[in-house]
């Protein structure tokens, strides 16, 4: 049962990272580019495991005064996360303002009431749920704390 279940994550991962590689990140790039934005949305800036050379990626985040959090919904198997478990220094711009800090996994974080409680007042609960429910293989809490 074990086994089946990776599989899938792993299948369904392989699915989602291209379909966020070629159609989803590159449309919220562009539109950030003309100036739409989401308080939903920043962008992660990550130094490659292997190419040591900045990387950015579009993340949903949540941003209080100490840091931020966020969610690998594939664990350690997205990009961004192999890069931070490399180099967990790393940049985070939310609308004009970039942010530098110091992430880390938080394995032991509710991540079904951490998705809530990013999603509170911006959409549904239960569409916050369901989104991350529908996303996820194998997801994992990720704490950056502001230096």
């Amino acid at each position: 049962m074990g086994e089946r279940n990776t599989a899938a994550a792993v299948k369904k991962f392989r699915r989602e990272r291209f379909f966020g590689r070629y159609f989803a990140n590159p449309a919220v790039a562009a539109l950030d580019r003309i100036g739409i934005r989401s308080s939903l949305i920043a962008e992660l800036e990550t130094v490659g495991a292997k190419s040591g050379q900045p990387r950015r990626v579009p993340v949903t985040v949540s941003i209080d005064d100490e840091g931020a959090w966020l969610i690998s919904q594939h664990g350690h198997r997205s990009g961004w996360a192999r890069n931070i478990g490399a180099d967990p220094n790393v940049r985070l711009r939310q609308g004009d303002r970039w942010y530098t800090g110091t992430a880390a996994f938080v394995p032991d974080d509710d991540v079904v009431a951490r998705a809530k409680a990013m999603a509170a007042g911006r959409v549904s609960e239960s569409t916050a749920a369901r989104v991350a429910k529908a996303l996820e293989s194998d997801p994992i809490s990720v704490r950056i704390t502001f230096t």
